[in-house]
């Protein structure tokens, strides 16, 4: 199964359609599977006087609030529809995560058949319930989390009727952009053995790096923010890979997902006919008379392999010679 790789647009459309269609067709050229946006009503995700975190603050006008920032990055209805039949025209998924009961309900009216439920909703219970019932496949990301709370999320979406093997857990870090200390990739892999659950990574370390090594690690889906240029004014461009090297991250996961193989060790189709070249034989390692008795002073093992495998070694010395043989002749 290959590695379904998800261009995470996000907000870094800036709340401009033309923008956020430049952002599909990059995530189209770099190779991704899909492309995700945020689906929200800034009255519905935040109080008028909340805070920005601090990664926002330095990216985006300090004066304003994260309500009124909100606001600006904000998709329509018929943005929504507009962007869902470019994807399809694009051939690419169009995927984008709800952050309220009302983008839930527009997502499911417009037909998406993946949902992805941010790291920020995994304690939010009605909202956790209103997707599980939808019986969708589900992306669950895990950012702040620890192993009960993805637990008992885990079993609400399956209470409320979504098949386990329906949903994919992915690891996270919510800091833009993650300090690699931070990134803690292994907690990935114990995610997918505790919880016996599909499993991926949600990238926001600067670079591709991690993404590569999640693949390596079994990751089954990567998700990674991308822009069209990071010195864009927003919260997120900073921490976004740009697209020439969103491209390089998916030829470096298709690449990696194709070295890793089927795990059984046996010659490569390539290398077998380096067997015989390669591989040694037992030789005369001087000129040998028939019925000479074949011993360690007249025998050695050199290249090429197409004789008598130097592991009957034992077997060989002792006997006698059935013809005569010249130096460095196949035994």
């Amino acid at each position: 199964m290959s590695v379904f790789v998800i261009a995470e647009a996000g907000v870094n459309h800036n709340g401009s359609i033309d923008l956020a269609k430049k952002l599909i067709d990059a995530a189209c050229n770099a190779g991704a599977d899909a492309v995700k946006f945020q689906s929200f009503k800034a009255e519905n995700l935040a109080t008028k006087n909340s805070q920005k975190a601090i990664y926002q603050k330095e990216t985006t006008n300090i004066e304003e609030s994260q309500f009124y920032m909100l606001k600006k990055l904000e998709l329509n209805l018929e943005m929504h529809k507009e962007l869902f039949l470019y994807c399809k025209k694009k051939k690419i998924i169009f995927l984008s995560s709800p952050f309220d009961h009302e983008s839930i309900d527009l997502l499911e009216n417009l037909g998406l058949d993946i949902f992805k439920i941010p790291s920020g909703e995994i304690t939010n219970l009605p909202y956790l319930r209103h997707i599980g019932k939808l019986n969708k496949k589900i992306i669950l990301s895990t950012g702040m989390s620890n192993m009960n709370e993805i637990k008992n999320t885990l079993n609400i979406l399956i209470n409320s009727g979504t098949k386990k093997e329906n949903i994919t857990v992915l690891h996270a870090n919510t800091e833009y952009p993650t300090p690699l200390e931070d990134v803690n990739l292994r907690a990935m892999v114990t995610i997918g053995n505790e919880l016996d659950v599909s499993f991926g990574y949600s990238d926001h370390t600067l670079g591709i790096e991690v993404d590569i090594a999640a693949v390596a690690l079994g990751a089954s889906c990567i998700e990674k923010h991308f822009t069209l240029d990071r010195n864009m004014e927003g919260p997120d461009h900073k921490a976004s890979l740009e697209p020439q090297e969103l491209k390089a991250m998916v030829t470096a996961i298709k690449n990696i997902e194709l070295a890793l193989g089927s795990g059984i060790k046996i010659p490569s189709k390539s290398e077998k006919q380096n067997i015989k070249i390669v591989r040694k034989s037992i030789v005369a390692k001087t000129q040998i008379k028939k019925n000479d008795v074949l011993n360690e002073n007249n025998l050695t093992v050199k290249r090429p392999g197409n004789g008598i495998s130097p592991m009957k070694w034992d077997e060989i010395i002792g006997t006698k010679a059935t013809k005569d043989y010249k130096e460095d002749e196949l035994i």
